[in-house]
C-alpha cells in the first residue's frame, strides 16, 4: 500500500471519528436541556399547590410529546436510551402538572 493511500485512509477515519464525537456531544447537550425544559415545570406545580393554577394545555401537550417521543425512542431496533432518558421527566411532570391544576 502506497504511503499516499495510508494517508488519505487515515484521515478519513479521523474525520469520521471527529464528527462522531461532535455528535456524541451535541447529543448530551440536547438531552441536558430537554431535562431542563421539563424540570421548569416545577415552578408551574408550585403556583397550582400556591392556589393559583395555570393552563392545563400547556402541560398536556408537552407530556403527550414526551411519550410520543419515549415511545419512538423504545420501539427502535436498538433503544435510543437517549431520546428515553431526556423523555421521562416530561411525563412525570406534566403529570404531576396536570394532577395538581385540579387537585391542589
Amino acid at each position: 500500500m502506497k504511503t499516499k493511500d495510508v494517508t488519505i485512509r487515515y484521515q478519513k477515519i479521523a474525520t469520521v471519528h471527529s464528527d462522531r464525537n461532535q455528535l456524541a456531544w451535541l447529543g448530551k447537550i440536547a438531552v441536558g436541556t430537554c431535562f431542563l425544559m421539563y424540570v421548569s415545570y416545577i415552578q408551574q406545580i408550585m403556583a397550582n399547590l400556591a392556589g393559583h393554577p395555570v393552563s392545563a394545555i400547556q402541560p398536556s401537550v408537552a407530556m403527550v410529546n414526551a411519550t410520543l417521543w419515549f415511545s419512538y425512542g423504545w420501539f427502535k431496533p436498538h433503544k435510543d436510551w437517549p431520546i428515553i432518558i431526556s423523555n421521562v421527566p416530561g411525563i412525570i411532570f406534566g403529570l404531576v402538572t396536570l394532577i395538581t391544576i385540579y387537585y391542589h
